[in-house]
C-alpha cells in the first residue's frame, strides 16, 4: 500500500522536473547566458561529482539548512493548530488576535528579521522564529477554515447526547480539518526553507543561504548553482513526501485504500 501510494504521489512529480531542467537549459540559452555565469545541468553536474571536497561543502551547508527548515516548519505548524483550535473554541480570542497577526504579516519578513535577531539572538531560537513566522500565517487561516467545516448535523448529534465543544472539536473537527493540515503542510514545506535561507542569510550566517552568497562574492558560480539545485531538489522530495503521509492518514480517516 505505501509503494502504490508512493508511486502514485511521485509518479506526477517526475515529468515536472523534466521539465524545469529543460526550461532551465532553454532559458540560458535562449537568452545567451554565458556558462561562466549561468550553468547548464551537466555542469552542476559534474561539479558535484569531481571533487569530494566540493560534495562536502554543498551537502555539508544544505544539512544545516533543511535543520533550519525543519524547526521552522515544526514551530510554524504546532503554533498555527494551537491558535486554530483557540480561535474553534472561543470566538474573543480571534477577535482579539486576529488583527495583530494579519498587521505583523502585512509586514515584510526582511524588514522583522534584525529585529526578531536583536531580541531572539541568532542561535535556533531566532531561527524557529523566522521559519514558523513564514509557515504560521497560511497555515493558520488553512486550519482555522479546515476545523470549522465539521458538519452541523454530526456536531448537532454529539451536543445532543450530552457532549461538549471538546468533544466536537476530538469526534468531528479534527477528523474534518486534515485535509486543511496537510494542504497546509504542502504548502508550508517550501515555506519553510525559504525562512530558513532568509535566517542563513540575514541572521545565522550559515547553511546554504550564507554559503550562495559567499559563493556569488567569490565568483565560484559553480557552487551558486550547485547549492541552489540541491536546495530546490530537497523541497521537492518533502513535498513528495507530505503528500505520501497525507495519503496514508486520510485513507486511515475515511478508511478506504489510498489512491
Amino acid at each position: 500500500m505505501i509503494g502504490r501510494t508512493t508511486l502514485r504521489v511521485v509518479g506526477p512529480l517526475a515529468p515536472s522536473v523534466v521539465i524545469v531542467v529543460a526550461a532551465w537549459w532553454l532559458a540560458l540559452e535562449a537568452f545567451g547566458i554565458s556558462p561562466l555565469v549561468g550553468k547548464r545541468p551537466p555542469q552542476v553536474w559534474d561539479y558535484l561529482t569531481a571533487s569530494e571536497a566540493h560534495r562536502d561543502a554543498v551537502f555539508g551547508a544544505l544539512a544545516i539548512t533543511v535543520r533550519d527548515a525543519a524547526i521552522g516548519f515544526t514551530t510554524g505548524m504546532v503554533g498555527a493548530m494551537v491558535v486554530a483550535v483557540m480561535f474553534v473554541l472561543f470566538r474573543t480570542v480571534e477577535q482579539t488576535f486576529m488583527p495583530v497577526a494579519m498587521l505583523l504579516r502585512s509586514v515584510p519578513l526582511v524588514v522583522m528579521t534584525p529585529l526578531i535577531t536583536l531580541v531572539f539572538g541568532r542561535e535556533l531560537l531566532g531561527v524557529a522564529v523566522i521559519g514558523g513566522i513564514v509557515v504560521f500565517f497560511p497555515a493558520l487561516v488553512n486550519i482555522a477554515f479546515g476545523l470549522r467545516s465539521a458538519s452541523p448535523q454530526a456536531t448537532d448529534l454529539i451536543m445532543a447526547y450530552g457532549g461538549n465543544r471538546l468533544t466536537v472539536l476530538r469526534k468531528v473537527a479534527v477528523p474534518t480539518a486534515m485535509p486543511a493540515v496537510f494542504a497546509s503542510a504542502r504548502i508550508s514545506v517550501p515555506a519553510s526553507i525559504i525562512g530558513a535561507l532568509i535566517a542563513e542569510w540575514l541572521a545565522t550566517g550559515e547553511g546554504i543561504g550564507a554559503e550562495i552568497l559567499r559563493a556569488i562574492g567569490g565568483f565560484r558560480y559553480d557552487e551558486v548553482w550547485a547549492d541552489i539545485v540541491v536546495v530546490t531538489a530537497v523541497s521537492i522530495v518533502a513535498y513528495a513526501v507530505v503528500g505520501v503521509v497525507e495519503s496514508l492518514v486520510l485513507a486511515r480517516f475515511s478508511d478506504r485504500p489510498p489512491g
